[in-house]
């Protein structure tokens, strides 16, 4: 499972073999969040959540918005398509 990014220390992951819509699982030793990307333009919306408080997902939400030409384009390049 390629790891597209790294946010202070959580990863955010796209893996190869998965699924429509467009998406990122952002996982720490212990929480995991999937949200989806809509891409291509965004905003990222959160699909399911396991332990990030909302603070947390607020954070990561921010920081995927920031970088979802580069999510979306990584999601295009394993799958082919959005």
């Amino acid at each position: 499972m390629p790891t597209v990014l790294s946010l202070y220390g959580l990863r955010v992951v796209v893996y190869p073999n998965d699924h429509r819509p467009a998406h990122v699982h952002v996982q720490s030793s212990d929480c995991e969040a999937v949200f989806n990307l809509n891409c291509p333009q965004g905003p990222s919306t959160l699909r399911e959540n396991y332990g990030f408080s909302r603070k947390e997902l607020t954070r990561v939400g921010a920081h995927l918005d920031a970088q979802a030409a580069y999510l979306c384009q990584r999601w295009k390049d394993l799958h082919g398509y959005f």
